[in-house]
């Protein structure tokens, strides 16, 4: 029995395999040949036969239908399969092209219907959708979600952007409940953790993307401008993001540094907004990096720039306002950088050293500064930084005594003038002025002729003929006059303004005997009667007083005349700056063209938030109304400006080149520094300058050759 029992399983186990290889054969077989191979089966093995009958009837009773139907299954299998692989790409294309939508304006209506009378989410969503395939209009690489709207037109694009920049941001604070002005990072920080941001902050996530997108393929400085105003409302949804935030601030520094018309204003609030709202987390790259934007744009200053680098000083000074103990380490940081490049130079005494302190970038660093002490004089930590900074100063003024460097010592002497009225602090700049008045280029008649008007505010160093003419000599003594009133002007109320004013008046008179010059003369004298007249105004209610010079009660001596400015000098130094501001007036050629319009602030009577917003909204549509789309060519040449302008910026380019000559190279003599500062200068000159005997063989028989090659090829 168990032997039967185990040939029986062997045969089952035979039969399954020769049934799978007969199934597999089938599909290139008839019924008529397996029906003459189970004959010949029952030929061959009779036993095996009849237990297939017992066991797989089905089997022998396979028909031609049945085969068929299997073949016609595989077939229909197979040319599918192939079908498909042969068409897949056109199936992809008449999808996408199926799947495209035209987006118009009406649609846009409806979603902002719906949101402001349902506030439907979905509404929400298409609309932010739509915002996201207008910013990426045109580039190489679509998403898959943006290919279901990605037709539109030009018309539709400027509705988009004007609907999205103006409404979304109070959309997104409804959906996330939040204040609908203002905030600060800890509220973010708050609700990143709730419910709300879970579903609504890819909502936020995408609208900032997105609009940084557009602002890098913008061209338009209109544009530019209205789209970064709008952003800065939202700036505080910004903490979310830090590295989002960073590349904002980058994009702000470059669009204030180089941007046209009213943008560098905006960028500056743009990035005040920041500072405010995100607090630590974008404080230091702001200050740090409109510091270094600022570097590079002043470099070199003519009279046509001087406002335009105003401007941009005075913005720094605005954003330091914003955190002024985290400002106060880093202007002590950058000024330790001025103080450290000052004493490379007095210790080295060369040219490169003398050459980075006698630069525009540097020196207008220095008035940064001074203008930013002046500003937050008030302020305990600022006051501090008055003293370093009035020390570096003062270097700067006696690192190079020479005539050429007067019109970078009169700045300098300006700059102390200004730290002492703010800072109330006594700083002496009086021998700074009399050692200029003892130099022959000023004491002797001028021998140069009349010459050019100079100005002294555009420029650090004068050149040769320059320094002999009688424009010039003219300049600077009128410039030490004024300089030393107001010096003089500053403690014109002080108890001890007679033994101040003593050795100035012991020089005045001096220099009056020794110049040939008659206008000069006249203008000491005149300095003279109005310092005179001053101390026996201040000794006459100097007789009446009790207390001692280093009494607290001096500080209040002549309070009620100070506040009126009643003394002789006052008035005196009134008259001087109306002239000044005449001549200098007379002198500016052209006014500045980056920044012309936006360099005022305060000027206009506040407007009421509805004039603002009408306002708002006609910028917008001045700005979104051209035909522009996102992924055409770059406009090479800026739209707004006109070729006259064109014109007058390459004025402005050459006289920047002028510059660069004449205040790169620090002096072309060596008169100009001692010879013992310099000693290996003119021998390194004369190693330039004169050739070895074997060089000069060698460069004859270069010129003999190219003279053959030369007539060989003609």
């Amino acid at each position: 029995m168990d032997a039967e029992i185990d040939t029986e399983r062997n045969m089952d186990v035979e039969s399954n395999a020769r049934r799978r290889s007969r199934k597999k054969s089938m599909t290139g077989s008839g019924a008529k040949e397996h029906k003459g191979q189970l004959e010949s089966l029952q030929q061959k093995d009779p036993d095996f036969y009849e237990f297939l009958k017992e066991h797989d009837q089905e089997l022998l009773e396979f028909s031609d239908d049945d085969i068929d139907e299997d073949l016609d299954a595989d077939m229909e299998d197979g040319d599918l399969h192939a079908d498909e692989e042969a068409t897949e790409h056109e199936v992809q294309e008449k999808d996408k092209k199926s799947s495209k939508k035209v987006i118009t304006t009406a649609m846009v209506d409806l979603w902002c219907k719906s949101i402001k009378e349902n506030g439907s989410l979905n509404a929400v969503r298409s609309l932010i959708k739509a915002f996201r395939t207008a910013c990426h209009y045109g580039d190489d690489e679509e998403n898959e979600s943006m290919a279901k709207l990605s037709v539109m037109s030009s018309a539709v694009f400027n509705k988009i952007m004007l609907t999205v920049l103006n409404e979304m941001d109070g959309i997104l604070r409804k959906l996330l409940k939040i204040p609908a002005t203002g905030g600060r990072k800890q509220i973010v920080t708050d609700l990143m953790n709730t419910k709300q941001w879970r579903t609504y902050g890819h909502i936020v996530k995408s609208y900032l993307g997105n609009a940084f997108h557009i602002l890098n393929q913008m061209t338009d400085s209109q544009m530019i401008s209205f789209t970064l105003h709008r952003l800065k409302y939202s700036s505080v949804l910004l903490a979310a993001f830090p590295s989002l935030l960073r590349k904002y601030i980058k994009v702000a520094l470059h669009f204030w540094g180089t941007g046209g018309g009213a943008l560098p204003v905006v960028s500056c609030l743009f990035m005040r907004e920041l500072c405010i709202c995100i607090g630590s987390g974008c404080i230091d790259e702001c200050f740090k990096g409109i510091y270094k934007a600022y570097v590079l744009n002043c470099h070199f200053v003519n009279a046509v720039k001087l406002k335009h680098i105003r401007f941009l000083s005075n913005c720094v000074i605005e954003l330091l306002g914003v955190d002024l103990p985290t400002a106060y380490q880093h202007a002590f940081i950058f000024i330790r950088q001025l103080a450290m490049i000052l004493r490379d130079a007095l210790n080295t005494k060369t040219k490169e050293a003398f050459r980075k302190v006698y630069e525009w970038k540097f020196i207008n660093c220095l008035e940064l500064w001074t203008d930013a002490i002046r500003a937050y004089s008030s302020q305990s930590d600022f006051k501090q930084l008055a003293y370093p900074l009035t020390q570096i100063i003062s270097g700067v003024a006696r690192l190079v005594p020479t005539a050429r460097y007067i019109p970078l010592r009169l700045r300098c002497i300006r700059m102390l003038n200004q730290l002492a009225a703010s800072t109330q602090s006594f700083v002496p700049v009086s021998m700074l002025l009399l050692d200029m008045l003892e130099m022959k280029e000023l004491s002797r008649p001028p021998t140069g002729g009349v010459g050019k008007a100079v100005d002294l505010r555009s420029i650090l160093k004068v050149s040769k003929p320059t320094l002999k003419t009688r424009a010039f000599q003219e300049a600077c003594v009128f410039s030490v006059v004024e300089e030393l009133a107001e010096h003089l002007a500053l403690w014109s109320y002080s108890v001890a303004f007679m033994e101040l004013s003593f050795i100035p008046i012991v020089r005045v008179r001096s220099f009056c005997k020794l110049t040939k010059v008659e206008r000069f003369r006249r203008e000491m004298r005149q300095l003279l009667r109005e310092i005179e007249a001053n101390v026996q105004f201040v000794n006459e209610k100097r007789m009446s007083v009790s207390f001692l010079p280093n009494d607290p009660a001096a500080s209040s001596f002549l309070e009620d005349e100070k506040k009126s400015a009643s003394s002789a000098l006052s008035k005196y130094v009134i008259t001087l700056r109306q002239r000044a501001e005449q001549k200098n007036n007379s002198l500016m050629e052209s006014s500045v063209v980056v920044g012309e319009e936006s360099s005022v602030f305060g000027d206009e009577a506040s407007a009421s938030d509805e004039e603002e917003d009408a306002k708002e909204d006609e910028d917008g549509t001045a700005a979104f109304s051209s035909s522009w789309l996102p992924g055409k060519d770059k406009i090479k040449q800026e739209p707004t400006e006109t070729k006259g302008k064109r014109k007058k910026h390459q004025k402005e380019r050459t006289a920047v080149d002028d510059d660069v000559v004449e205040d790169l190279v620090l002096s072309s003599d060596e008169e100009d520094f001692p010879s013992s500062d310099i000693p290996s200068a003119g021998k390194n000159a004369n190693a330039d300058n004169h050739l070895s005997p074997k060089q000069n063989r060698k460069s004859k028989h270069k010129t003999k050759r190219l003279k053959r090659n030369t007539q060989g090829k003609k």
